[in-house]
């Protein structure tokens, strides 16, 4: 590949009106943050109601990965209903959904009905996911993109935690608990309905959208997209495996389930320093900029990445290492997505940047699905050897890649100097 990694960054159009940006953005973390903790309660609640039915485990892993194929099949296509609708409608539609699905639960127990609401539920959520992300990125005001993205990943992860506890407080398998669940989704609608009118994409009707649009933002972004799968291999994907890696050092069975707990704190209180740090003017001033500035931290957290790798061989003697390991795979994982997103909110945005977006939750999902199908079978078959290999042959060529481009932008600054 010749070239920069990385496209530079193109001229801002006009920003929204402030107090416009302030109310949108106050608007979508509130909508997404209730719909989230809704998500979050519904999907134990239904899960435990097949299982007390009698349905089997196999069923029951089926119902839950039928709302990831729902966002799997809406990723692609989140650009193309933005462009038809416009950004607040399909905020709208988003939130409109799960209400919709949510009220179908409480209507009737027919099973194949269930598997149709959830993957409707699913492919919603995919649509929130990628538009909030983009429309955060790009109403934050330039000189707070990095506090406002790395504020907003570290809410949503914290939803990840608040809606199975309300869920284990109300009662897990409690009818009051999906009448909660319905009354979140609600405020999540009306807090949508809060958003005000945005301004019109500028690209709304020159932007690529669907599968062409997503392959061109992946040719514009193959090391950005290149950062999101590893962010989401390793904060996203080894998380669900984390107990099975505690088991095979010889852990118990609660300590091994706290690693999760462990990557989890970790991406809570690492997302937002690090895009408060891609922010600050000194930084920008001694790498050439905000690009430049970005480009640094995602290389350190990719080594940081790497080097909590590169010790897995020495966690099999003193176990204690897993949960520091635990927590540096979270964080750094969980920041390489945030600094990402901040990257290419920075260098586009209305339905291009949409369509971006769309390429780097496909990124970052696709991680978080092939590390615990992979991880789990080395666990398995080789976890001396084919484990730590796994892994290193996932962080060693992210932290290549970046390490590239910072040499590159840093011989681009020498030869100007």
């Amino acid at each position: 590949m010749s070239g920069p990694l990385l496209p530079p960054p193109s001229t801002p159009a006009p920003a929204a009106p402030p107090a416009l940006a302030r109310r949108g953005l106050w608007a979508i973390f509130v909508a997404t943050f209730c719909e989230l903790v809704g998500y979050f309660m519904l999907m134990p609640w239904l899960l435990l109601q097949l299982k007390d039915g009698g349905e089997s485990t196999a069923l029951a892993g089926l119902f839950a990965a039928s709302g990831w194929v729902g966002v799997f099949f809406m990723t692609p296509f989140a650009s193309a209903i933005t462009q038809r609708l416009g950004r607040r409608p399909t905020l709208w539609l988003s939130a409109l959904i799960p209400v919709v699905s949510t009220t179908g639960f409480l209507l009737t127990d027919a099973l194949p009905v269930w598997f149709a609401f959830e993957f409707i539920a699913g492919a919603a959520s995919g649509l929130r996911w990628v538009l909030a992300e983009a429309v955060v990125a790009e109403f934050a005001p330039p000189h707070q993109r990095g506090r406002m993205v790395g504020l907003f990943e570290t809410m949503v992860g914290t939803t990840f935690v608040i809606g199975p506890a309300l869920l284990a407080l109300v009662g897990p398998t409690s009818p009051v608990a999906l009448w909660i669940v319905l009354g979140f989704l609600v405020l999540g609608l009306l807090g949508s309905l809060w958003i005000p009118r945005l301004p019109a994409a500028a690209d709304a009707h020159e932007a690529r959208v669907g599968l062409h649009g997503v392959w061109h933002a992946l040719r514009a972004h193959p090391l950005i997209m290149t950062v999101g799968f590893v962010g989401g291999f390793f904060e996203s994907g080894l998380t669900s495996i984390l107990p099975l890696y505690g088991l095979a050092l010889g852990m118990g069975a609660a300590a091994a389930a706290l690693l999760v707990s462990a990557s989890g704190l970790g991406s809570a209180l690492m997302m937002l320093p690090a895009g408060m740090a891609a922010d600050r003017p000194s930084l920008q001033q001694r790498h050439g900029g905000e690009h430049g500035a970005r480009v640094l931290i995602l290389h350190a957290c990719a080594l940081i990445t790497l080097l909590a790798t590169v010790l897995i061989p020495f966690v099999a003697g003193a176990p204690w290492l897993a949960a520091a390991v635990a927590f540096v795979w979270g964080g750094a994982g969980g920041s390489l997505y945030t600094l990402a997103m901040i990257d290419i909110g920075s260098r586009e945005e209305g339905i291009t940047l949409v369509n971006s977006t769309a390429v780097l939750v496909l990124s970052y999902t696709l991680g978080g699905v092939l590390a615990p199908a992979l991880g789990a079978a080395m666990l398995d078959w080789a976890p001396v050897i084919g484990f730590p290999a796994l892994l290193l042959a996932v962080a060693g060529p992210g932290w290549w890649l970046l390490r590239r481009e910072h040499r590159r932008l840093r011989s681009g600054r020498r030869g100007r100097a």
